[in-house]
């Protein structure tokens, strides 16, 4: 009987400014096989399916364990982790890319600088002196900490940015990630001191009204965060502010 393999085709790209190929690879199969492992493999025995020597493939990962939220590409088409992403629930030839909403930086890698410098621009973190203690921090009722958590398990994977069809060059769309950070501090007993200031960084150019609710991101995302309800409450609560502003301005 003949040794079960497992048939990759990865789209490479050496440079920014260089053209894309598409490379065939055929490696040995095993139980348990996911994305990333294939990838390793390619990097010990760089040679395509046709026997010609090449170099292993650049790509990003960390934790393996869909935590970092690193390896995210487009797999068979569809944008996921190649962590979670394993063989044999996969249609083979297994057709591998890179994002493709990001600069490419090679290969697999992409440049989502976009999604921090969107989240500094709603400003996504809780703003604390951490020079000195300040003890104990101010409780929180169970049904808060019941309605933040889902949305503290957002790991920047920017598969919600990717497959957004409001997230391009022309709405400048922060994305659902972004927004639903903002949700997420503006509800913290300590990060809601700058409620106001990120609701209004949400109501400007590429903001909450750019959504067009096509709810992707929810059906995409690998942590299941409640991506629409954020999205909603916020719109809420960016048109209440602009109205506060309004009649005290």
């Amino acid at each position: 009987m003949a040794e079960r393999t497992v048939q990759v085709e990865i789209k490479r790209q050496a440079a920014p400014d260089k053209p894309a190929v598409w490379e065939k690879y055929e490696l040995a199969w095993r139980p348990g096989l996911n994305i990333t492992s294939v990838l390793m493999d390619i990097a010990m025995n760089p040679v395509t399916k046709d026997g010609k020597s090449t170099t292993a493939v650049a790509y990003d990962s960390n934790c393996l364990e869909e935590v970092c939220g690193s390896c995210s590409m487009v797999i068979n088409g569809k944008a996921r982790m190649a962590c979670s992403a394993l063989v044999d629930k996969l249609e083979q030839p297994i057709k591998i890319q890179p994002l493709t909403k990001f600069p490419i930086v090679r290969d697999l890698q992409v440049d989502r600088s976009v999604l921090f410098e969107n989240l500094k621009a709603v400003q996504a973190w809780v703003p604390l002196d951490g020079t000195y203690d300040l003890g104990a921090g101010p409780r929180q009722l169970p049904q808060l900490q019941e309605e933040r958590y889902p949305l503290s398990r957002c790991i920047s994977c920017c598969i919600c940015m990717e497959v957004c069809p409001q997230f391009n060059d022309e709405t400048g769309f922060v994305g659902a990630a972004t927004i639903a950070q903002a949700k997420l501090f503006n509800e913290d007993p300590l990060g809601k001191v700058l409620k106001e200031e990120r609701l209004r960084a949400l109501a400007g150019d590429g903001g909450v009204q750019e959504c067009g609710f096509a709810q992707n991101c929810v059906q995409a995302c690998p942590k299941q965060l409640p991506l629409t309800e954020a999205i909603s409450d916020m719109e809420r609560d960016v048109m209440v502010q602009q109205l506060k502003d309004f009649f005290t301005n």
